[in-house]
């Protein structure tokens, strides 16, 4: 009997060992302090009715005749030129916007960023995205016109040269 009282008093013991406490909860970490985002937008970001292709072109023509900018370079398949206006380094892009409820011609997006992809919002962007917007309908339509006049002297001189190896067969 005595042996039984001292099994069963070792199962309970054991059994109490075995028996898990429940944790106190862990006290919830310091909630950080959000930073306020960058800007999405600039001051001087701008829409544009046309086609990429030619407000990029457009914007390079107005950029080379600017006094004051300094044109550093461009990169068609990134949409962009790489300036410094007023002594700051701003990348101008020119990104086409996809047709939708809302856009329904073709329209093109033109910003300012700086080299680590941040929208810039100085008053020399700004400025200079003004100045964009008030000279772009017309440069493109400028820009257009001499596409046409040089694909149409391409194609006369085309015309030209097989009329000549014709004479020639």
């Amino acid at each position: 009997m005595l042996r039984l009282l001292a099994c069963l008093l070792l199962s309970i013991t054991l059994l109490a060992g075995c028996k898990t406490q429940p944790k106190a909860p862990e006290p919830e970490p310091p909630t950080p302090v959000a930073e306020p985002a960058p800007p999405t937008v600039t001051r001087g970001e701008f829409t544009l009715e046309a086609d990429k292709l030619d407000t990029w072109n457009a914007v390079g023509q107005i950029m080379v005749n600017t006094p004051g900018l300094e044109y550093v370079g461009r990169a068609q398949m990134l949409d962009l030129y790489d300036v410094r206006y007023r002594g700051e380094e701003i990348l101008v892009l020119t990104k086409a916007l996809l047709l939708s409820d809302t856009i329904k011609k073709t329209t093109t997006r033109v910003t300012a960023t700086s080299k680590a992809g941040k929208p810039v919002d100085s008053d020399a962007a700004a400025d200079l995205l003004a100045l964009l917007q008030r000279q772009l309908p017309e440069m493109i339509i400028q820009v257009q016109k001499r596409q046409a006049e040089e694909a149409k002297a391409k194609k006369k001189a085309k015309a030209k040269k097989s009329k000549k190896a014709k004479k020639k067969a």
